[in-house]
């Protein structure tokens, strides 16, 4: 397994970091890929990553915190772009859900790290809340100056929006809200998902799966949301896991072998 999408650097995890990374690999997690907000959790990202086997890092400004960046903020995160361990640029994207930054002003980063990641031969972590037809037309207008490498991390969009996406060239992800019964969008987009550009993930501290919603997740509970996307596809669960961890070894290009030794 591999979880694409977790948050190392929270405070929810700062009693137990590294036990946190050794139950993910007991669980048997090959990698786990922690993601930068903004400038400092950016660098936080890289310092775990720097020590932590089987860890790789993403930097970039979240949507919801471009308005907070300080001067010399973005300089920060192209600085970090060239660091070892790095496989993304994001999280980045769009959200119309919380009123924390203009839009404007997130399109404007939403951009640069499109941007970034292609002077970095690097792909992208999408976020994308409430604002789906504002992610695509952005894609699409980055689409038509070079081919696109992304992913739409804990997708909640429709099949419709998906299947927009899928044509640019992106990789989905699914969370945690996957295995809640009452996310029957989610449940029915993921079905449709081809089995060459579905990923996983945690989200981890946030997005707990059932059996332990309302709870801190961590990247050990992948396995949970693994099954019921395995189940709802109606595919063997060992086949399901061997093809997401490929894809995201395609995507970020991770190691063949498990790095989490």
């Amino acid at each position: 397994m591999i979880d694409t999408h977790a948050h190392l650097d929270e405070a929810a995890f700062d009693v137990d970091r590294d036990q946190v990374i050794a139950r993910a690999q007991a669980a048997g997690l090959t990698a786990i890929i922690t993601i930068g907000t903004t400038a400092e959790t950016s660098r936080a990202a890289v310092e775990i990553a720097g020590r932590c086997p089987g860890v790789f890092a993403a930097v970039g400004i979240q949507p919801n915190y471009v308005a907070e960046a300080k001067p010399g903020d973005w300089e920060t995160i192209e600085q970090l772009a060239l660091s070892p361990g790095i496989v993304a640029i994001g999280e980045t994207g769009l959200d119309r859900y919380w009123n924390y930054a203009g839009f404007d002003q997130q399109v404007e980063y939403f951009d640069r790290h499109l941007d970034l990641a292609h002077r970095r031969n690097l792909p992208f972590v999408v976020h994308c809340r409430e604002a789906e037809a504002d992610v695509v037309a952005r894609l699409q207008l980055a689409a038509s100056r070079a081919p696109l490498r992304g992913v739409m991390h804990s997708f909640t969009g429709n099949r419709s929006v998906a299947e927009a996406c899928l044509e640019l060239g992106l990789y989905i992800s699914f969370a945690g809200m996957a295995t809640f019964k009452k996310s029957q969008t989610v449940r029915e987009t993921a079905v449709a998902i081809p089995a060459d550009r579905i990923l996983i993930e945690t989200d981890a501290p946030y997005l707990a799966p059932t059996p332990f919603r309302g709870k801190r997740n961590e990247p050990a509970y992948v396995v949970h949301t693994a099954k019921c996307l395995a189940e709802l596809r109606g595919e063997p669960l060992e086949d399901f896991l061997r093809q997401t961890a490929a894809n995201a070894r395609a995507l970020f290009g991770l190691p063949v072998e498990s790095a989490m030794q």
